[in-house]
């Protein structure tokens, strides 16, 4: 499936999917910024794409220049999410009282409108204050699947690797009175649906809104053979993305021509120590920063071994660089590999030896198909 057809295909997903009517979509997130602004960002999009007019309430636009202009959505900036005093707290409790403050910022500046849509976990108050103004619907979007299987999961990765705390638990409660006063929830994949269906949750109250990568993201110029089998992983070096897990299995492997490239940062003392210590024992481990698309055009594999994601972007974006990706079984990513199973691979959650053993089989090329990396 090329990119173009893939992202048309979806486009279409979308527009059917969303309601008719003046909109307000709220998202915490910068337009085009990271995967919940890219989820944002194809919200937005899919309205502008059929006309609507709208009304976006979110952080500064992505300072990049990555998003283009629309002609039918306006946007109601919030900085304040931003400006939140360096509090003596935990992440936990820092993400729960982030999510707080944006949902009253947000409910106290909807405008007059049809329809909600915000995201869960940051949405309480603007549904409440959507029904006070008289809107027809408010809806949520999961960015992830139903919180019980997103606490089960991620209770799963803190066992296994004890260097974080989690801000799940502290979600749940305010998550399922979102979900409780919700008229629709969007979800992005199966994967997703399937986890609400498993909760109770009625089919005609679930919508799919399927994503895709941006356009940016393709093939780059041919470039000479690397003599090193590049691994790479694009997001948050945390503990429920199974950044360690990833690196437990990566130095299994005793190839001293494989190299491990970690993109992206920390949240937590206790995964920058532990990714400090893995790259000063293991030289072919690195941790890097900013734009991962020419890493990603250059990659042999990428590998996302997430304990739980809805969608995961930075998969979807190396497959459309042309490079063949492993995932683990709790990411919506894994159906785009249903439909391409040449181009990667699903592997059990949370299992190291079973993901060093993938990892292997793609460096000796046995893992993919004709015509993949590797």
């Amino acid at each position: 499936m090329g990119g173009e057809l893939w992202r048309a295909r979806a486009q279409r997903a979308q527009e059917s999917a969303l309601p008719r009517g003046s909109t307000v979509v709220s998202c915490p997130a910068a337009l085009g910024a990271g995967g919940l602004g890219r989820h944002l960002q194809e919200i937005v999009d899919a309205l502008d794409r059929r006309g609507q007019q709208s009304v976006c309430i979110c952080a500064s636009e992505d300072p990049a220049g990555a998003v283009p202009p629309r002609r039918n959505v306006r946007t109601r900036a919030i900085s304040s999410l931003l400006s939140l005093p360096p509090l003596r707290l935990d992440a936990a409790q820092r993400a729960l009282a982030r999510s707080v403050e944006f949902d009253a910022d947000a409910a106290a500046r909807l405008p007059a409108a049809e329809h909600l849509i915000a995201f869960n976990g940051l949405a309480l108050e603007q549904i409440r204050a959507a029904r006070a103004k008289g809107y027809s619907s408010a809806s949520i979007v999961s960015a992830t699947a139903h919180m019980s299987r997103v606490s089960e999961q991620y209770a799963r990765a803190y066992r296994q690797h004890p260097l974080e705390g989690s801000w799940a638990p502290r979600l749940v409660k305010r998550t399922l009175l979102e979900y409780s006063t919700a008229d629709r929830v969007y979800v992005s994949s199966e994967y997703v649906r399937q986890s609400f269906l498993a909760e109770g949750f009625a089919p005609e109250a679930l919508a799919l809104f399927p994503l895709s990568p941006h356009p940016r993201y393709g093939p780059g110029a041919a470039q000479p053979s690397s003599s090193t089998f590049d691994v790479v992983y694009v997001g948050g070096l945390s503990v429920v993305k199974g950044v360690p897990l990833l690196v437990d299995a990566f130095r299994a492997l005793e190839h001293s021509d494989m190299r491990l490239h970690l993109i992206g940062g920390w949240s937590s003392r206790g995964m920058r120590r532990f990714i400090e210590r893995a790259c000063a024992e293991d030289p072919r481990i690195r941790a890097e920063h900013g734009d991962p698309l020419p890493r990603l055009q250059a990659a042999r594999l990428y590998v996302h071994p997430s304990y739980c994601d809805g969608f995961a972007y930075a998969p979807a974006e190396a497959l459309a660089c042309g490079v063949p990706v492993i995932v683990s079984e709790d990411t919506g990513m894994k159906e785009l590999l249903q439909e391409r199973p040449d181009s990667g691979r699903t592997v059990a959650t949370g299992e190291r030896g079973m993901l060093s053993e993938a990892i292997d089989a793609a460096y000796r090329g046995e893992l993919f198909g004709p015509g993949t990396a590797g």
